[in-house]
Order: C-alpha cells, then sequence, then structure tokens
C-alpha cells in the first residue's frame, strides 16, 4: 500500500494526545537494513526529504531505538548533539524527541519519533509514556496482520504529509478572515510546506501581490524578494523547534516589511509589519525569539569531509582550527587525554609552547565536590576565569586566557579525551552555540578515534615488521653485505616482502628473497612461516632446488589460497660458485666491476603453494672475487604502463659495482629512485659480494 496508511490515524493520535508538534513513522525494509519514512506530520517536507531513509547503522535517535529496541530520549539540541551529533548538524534547531521501535510477534517493524518543543518537556510524564508505547503496539500490530494478509504496509517512493485539520464550514474561515482583515497589520496561514492558505488584504497590500497571485503557493515562489536561505531557515526554525521566529525583507517599492511566524501544529500563522529601524534596501535577516540557528553550517559540513581524512591527531586539531577558530574567534585548542592520572597535550593550536609544557604532565584536576552538578562526560563551558576557578579550584590559567569550552570527546559512551577552545576574552555561551559545539565535539571524537587507531595500527605493523624481518645479518668471513627494506608509502599496511642470510658454514651461506601475496596480517603470517621453513631446510643440508620444493608443499598445507614467490641462492665462498632456485621470483642480477651487468635467469618454477608436487632446478653461477649479486622484489621496478623486461633492463643499466664502493651505498644507490616516488608496495633488496 502506497497511499493512505492505517496507520495515519495512529500516528495523529499519537501526535494529539502526547501534545507532540512533529510524529513521523519509519518502516523497516525486508533486509532489516533501511529504514524508511511512511508519513509525517508537521515536518516541512524538504527536511523529511532529506530523512526520508536512514540506515539501521546510522547514528541517529530512531536508528538506535530500532537497534536497540527501546525507547531514545534527547531532551534538547545539546542532548542531541551530545550522543547523534551527525543528527545535530544535519538538524540544526532546538527540540525533544522520543523514538519508540514498532514492535510484535518478536518482530521489529520500523519505529515512530515524535518531537516537542525543547524546554516544555524535560521528560516524558508516565502517562505519555503509555501512550506512546500504546500507539506503538497497535501500529506494530497493524504492520503484522496486514503482512499476514499477503498486503504488507511499505512507503511510498517519498514521505506522506498529512493533515491533523478535519474540513469545517467554509464559512468559517470567512469570518476568521473578515476578522483578521479589520486589523491593520497583515496576517498569513501557510500550511506545512509552507504554502499559502489564507492571507488578509493589509497583508497582500504591504506584499504588493493580492491573494489570488499568492493562494496555493509557498510564499519565496511567489514573492522572489523573499526567497532566500533566511526566510527558509525561519521557517523551518519554526516548524522543527515551535519557536517564534522572525525575518526583515525589502519589499520591491523598498518598503521594509518585518515578518514573524508563529508555529502550529498545522503550519504557521504570520503576522507582517513595517519593519521598526530595519536596514538599507535588500536587506534580509532571519532570527527566532529565543535563540536562532546561527551556524555557518558549510563550514561544519565541509569540516566534517575535511575530518574523515585526517590520519594523525595533529591533523584532526589543524583541521578543526582552520574551520572553526575563525567561526567562532577562538583564540587558543587542544586535545588532551590522561595516562596514569596526568594530563597529556596531544596536540594543540594557538597556546604557546610554555603553557603546553606547563601543562602537559600534571595531575588531573578533580571538580569541586561541592558541585554535584558536574558530569565529565558532559561539556562543561565557562565564560570568565572566577568560573572556571569556582568549579575546578586547582585549574591553571594559561596565556592569560579569560573564557573555555571544555567538550568531552566520547566514542560508544567511553571518553577517550577533551577538546578545550579558549577564548582571549570573557565569552557569552548562548544556547545554539553550545549545540553546534557540543555536535562537533562529536565529529573530533570520531576523526580523533581514527586517528589514535591509524596511530596504533601503523605502529602494529612496524613492530611486526621488524619482528619477522632479520635484525642484523651475520658475519661470514669472505662476504659482505647489505639489505634494506622500505614499506609502501601509505605506511599502514604490513609488507608481504621478505629477505633472509643463514649461515651454513664457514665458507658457505644461503641469501634468501621472497614476497607473499597479500599486504595483511595473515601475509606476515605466512612469511613468518615460510622464512622459519626456509631456514630449517636449508640447514640440514637440501640443495636449493630441495628447500623451495619442501617448503612449496608446507605452504599449500598451511595456505592453499596464497601464494610465495622465492629466490633461494648457496653461496660457495671456497669454490666460488652461487646455486640458484627460484619459485616465480624476479631474476637476481650479476655485477662484476668493468663488467656489463646481466639478469640470471634461472629455471623457474612455480610459485610456492601452488601446486604440492612442483619440483625447482638448481642453476650454478661463477662468483669470481668482486662479484656481486643483487636480489630484490617487484616494488623496486614496478612502474604503471611498463613491462617487467624492461623495468629490469632499466635496474641493470643502474647497478654498477666498482671496486672499494661501499655495498650500502650500492643499495642506495639502486632505491634512491623509490623513496623519491610514491610507492603502492614494499621494496626488500639483498646485496652479497665475494
Amino acid at each position: 500500500m502506497t497511499g493512505s496508511s492505517p496507520l495515519d490515524e495512529l500516528l495523529v493520535e499519537a501526535v494529539v494526545s502526547t501534545r507532540a508538534h512533529i510524529g513521523h513513522v519509519y518502516l523497516l525494509d525486508e533486509d532489516g537494513e533501511v529504514l524508511k519514512m511512511d508519513s509525517h506530520l508537521g515536518l516541512p517536507p524538504m527536511i523529511a526529504k532529506a530523512w526520508a531513509r536512514v540506515r539501521t547503522n546510522d547514528s541517529a535517535p530512531i536508528t538506535a531505538s530500532v537497534r536497540e529496541q527501546r525507547l531514545v530520549w534527547v531532551p534538547d539540541r545539546e542532548g542531541l548533539a551530545r550522543e547523534f551529533p551527525s543528527s545535530a548538524l544535519s538538524v540544526p534547531y532546538d527540540f525533544a524527541a522520543a523514538a519508540f521501535p514498532l514492535i510484535c510477534g518478536g518482530i521489529v517493524w520500523g519505529g515512530i519519533v515524535l518531537l516537542w518543543p525543547a524546554g516544555q518537556v524535560n521528560r516524558l510524564a508516565q502517562h505519555q509514556l503509555d501512550l506512546i508505547e500504546d500507539v506503538a503496539a497497535r501500529m506494530a500490530k497493524v504492520l503484522k496482520q496486514a503482512a499476514e494478509q499477503g498486503t504488507p504496509i511499505k512507503p511510498g517512493p517519498r514521505p506522506r504529509m498529512l493533515d491533523p485539520m478535519h474540513k469545517s464550514d467554509p464559512r468559517a474561515d470567512l469570518v476568521a478572515l473578515d476578522c483578521l482583515n479589520r486589523l491593520p497589520e497583515g496576517y498569513g496561514s501557510l500550511d506545512a510546506n509552507g504554502r499559502v492558505t489564507l492571507l488578509t488584504a493589509p497583508a497582500a497590500d504591504l506584499l504588493l501581490s493580492s491573494m489570488s497571485e499568492l493562494l496555493g503557493k509557498r510564499l519565496g515562489e511567489a514573492l522572489p524578494w523573499v526567497n532566500d536561505p533566511a526566510y527558509e531557515d525561519a521557517f523551518r526554525s519554526a516548524m522543527v523547534s515551535r519557536q517564534v521566529t522572525h525575518f526583515t525583507a525589502t519589499n520591491p517599492a523598498g518598503g521594509q516589511l518585518s515578518f514573524r511566524l508563529f508555529p502550529g501544529l498545522s503550519g504557521i500563522t504570520v503576522r507582517i509589519t513595517p519593519a521598526l529601524g530595519a536596514r538599507g534596501p535588500g536587506h534580509l535577516v532571519a532570527g527566532a525569539e529565543r535563540s536562532s540557528p546561527n551556524i555557518a553550517m558549510h563550514e561544519i559540513l565541509h569540516l566534517a569531509t575535511k575530518l574523515s581524512r585526517a590520519v594523525t591527531a595533529q591533523e584532526v586539531v589543524d583541521l578543526v582550527a582552520d574551520h572553526v577558530m575563525p567561526v567562532y574567534n577562538v583564540q587558543a585548542l587542544a586535545i588532551l587525554t590522561s595516562r596514569g592520572g596526568r594530563l597529556r597535550v596531544d596536540a594543540s593550536r594557538g597556546y604557546s609552547r610554555q603553557a603546553i609544557l606547563d601543562f602537559d604532565g600534571r595531575p588531573v584536576i578533580p571538580p569541586d565536590p561541592a558541585d554535584h552538578s558536574f558530569d565529565a562526560g558532559k561539556p562543561a563551558f565557562y565564560s570568565t576565569w572566577d568560573e572556571l576557578r569556582q568549579a575546578c579550584p586547582g585549574a591553571v590559567r594559561s596565556d592569560d586566557m579569560s573564557a573555555w569550552a571544555f567538550l568531552p570527546l566520547v566514542i560508544s559512551g567511553h571518553p577517550i579525551g577533551t577538546c578545550v577552545l579558549a577564548y582571549k576574552r570573557p565569552h557569552q555561551f548562548y544556547p545554539n552555540e553550545r549545540a553546534t559545539l557540543t555536535a562537533l565535539a562529536g565529529l573530533i571524537a570520531q576523526a580523533y578515534e581514527r586517528a589514535r587507531l591509524y596511530d596504533v595500527k601503523h605502529q602494529l605493523a612496524q613492530t611486526l615488521q621488524k619482528s619477522l624481518l632479520p635484525r642484523n645479518l651475520p658475519e661470514i668471513p669472505g662476504l659482505e653485505l647489505a639489505a634494506h627494506y622500505l614499506p609502501a608509502t601509505p605506511g599502514m599496511d604490513i609488507g608481504g616482502d621478505f629477505y633472509d642470510l643463514i649461515r651454513l658454514s664457514d665458507s658457505m651461506a644461503a641469501a634468501v628473497i621472497g614476497d607473499v601475496q597479500g599486504h595483511d596480517v595473515t601475509a606476515a603470517a605466512l612469511m613468518g612461516q615460510a622464512r622459519t621453513a626456509i631456514h630449517a631446510y636449508a640447514t640440514s643440508g637440501a640443495s636449493p632446488g630441495e628447500v623451495l620444493a619442501r617448503t612449496n608443499r608446507l605452504l599449500c598445507e598451511l595456505a592453499p589460497d596464497r601464494f610465495t614467490s622465492c629466490l633461494y641462492v648457496n653461496i660457495d665462498l671456497r669454490k666460488r660458485i652461487a646455486c640458484l632456485a627460484s619459485a616465480g621470483h624476479l631474476p637476481p642480477l650479476f655485477g662484476r666491476p668493468g663488467w656489463r651487468t646481466e639478469a640470471i635467469d634461472p629455471c623457474s618454477g612455480l610459485l610456492l603453494g601452488v601446486e604440492p608436487d612442483t619440483e625447482y632446478v638448481t642453476t650454478e653461477l661463477p662468483m669470481p672475487p668482486g662479484s656481486v649479486l643483487a636480489l630484490y622484489t617487484d616494488g623496486l621496478i614496478e612502474e604503471p604502463g611498463r613491462s617487467i623486461g624492461a623495468a629490469i633492463d632499466d635496474l641493470a643499466e643502474r647497478f654498477t659495482p666498482s671496486s672499494g664502493q661501499p655495498l650500502h651505498d650500492l643499495a642506495e644507490s639502486l632505491i634512491k629512485q623509490a623513496t623519491a616516488e610514491q610507492r603502492t608496495d614494499d621494496i626488500a633488496v639483498l646485496l652479497c659480494r665475494t
């Protein structure tokens, strides 16, 4: 069903009986992943469209209610900003809200949301809770019965706007209009969509229009000089917050007009009067009787986009500072955490170096025990130094700041730190600014937690990578060695490249290099297993081909879905011979002073882990004194759009060993170009010189 629904009367009943001013119903889709708004009452259509579809894993009162199958109560916009920051930024108006799931037969069918003017309902009374539960139960029963009868109730392509007002005697409208026409001010009525439903003659005169020209049209569409975001913001604020709002505008004749919007359940009554003390022609300003949502929404949304890419705490602070400090006239900003009962300044902007040194490492300041209202999980705003000192007698004043906002950074109910905003002069924090800063703290918390986890993961990757690679290469008389490893430029994934040098005897050594498929913990674990297996088989006296064959059989059992390339080289320093075996790895480079470097292409077998019965052929290579063998992984040579053969030839041209040249310098010359570019893969290089 996509037309009128049996749920409509129940929604109207819920709104009227609980004295709410807005209500809307969500239905859960068949997959249980998306909530779709079926109908709404008193909600501006543009906001309804923006919230027509929400995923159940989104952060919003209705999604939390459906996920957790409980009532979710939000007392005001500051509470919404604290619990659901992204929702508070999307709907920057003040209201109280309750979300309740529709459950019947053990199945969640959707949810209902009701809104009240903020400040009028601090908490729901028991009779209101009973009414909401009763209506929700009846709604769920209707949905269940419709599904069982094979005619499930499904939302249409867009939410339906309900009209709670029943049609009455049309003469009553005429009587009301005649009554209002006697007043000198202009009056009009707008429905929830902003369309003109009634207009008095004095109002039409002030608007330089007529009832027939405006009736049924949206005010901003019919009068281009009113079509401005300031008017739209005043209209939506009045509808959602149930606050009296106002704006001023200039009509084409230059007359300054004041519009006051008085919201009700079915729409808005507009009073139009000549403006007193208005500014020059063309001026249009919106506001509210109690508080206006005077926030730079585009700045906040732009900041949210930027924060999604921040990967360090300082980046988070820099982005917040760039976007918030100019808008709210903030002079200093810092992110604080605590470890071992002491405060740490993780990142800052605007504070002097001395202030940071004085503050970092101080004991956490306990609140005044007499201040029973203190809650470490809630934002705290101090307009003056005296207010802060009274709340926290042990507080430290840095850089002569005079006002502070302490915004807890909370993730899943657990505080992870505090964002401090500081002002040079005393600062009055109005309710709307508090709510916006509280919502901002939610965005900062999410970005900071991502940055923290990014840093932890980065450190874990580096530690694991170092533990899997040899710390020091063994010293073998007659053999000079150099090794380099470079992680990919992003630095987050664990590389699959590895190298090793195994001492077999006083005159024999085995050089190994390989590349495990993938860049994750599984690849790292397989890399460690491959290194261990090769080391064990090598020291047992097996030939290069046998070492790879045995390792291959083991990896086929351990990780049949992961493949590994590997090059194994036995170097006999007495016979001056190298014996090579390759499992799909890149050919090593062989160079001698005064000779042209060549790529040695041993008969390569399949990658390790593909076919358990694969055999690997051993190739012999003479290694006279001074000769250098270079083993490397594909990260050193791979370039988009370039063939592997051409890349190897280019590397061979750059590989020019000379007598007396330190081997480490030669290794660095090979990877010099790679260090100057973005690397999507890690690099391992192992050089051996007899």
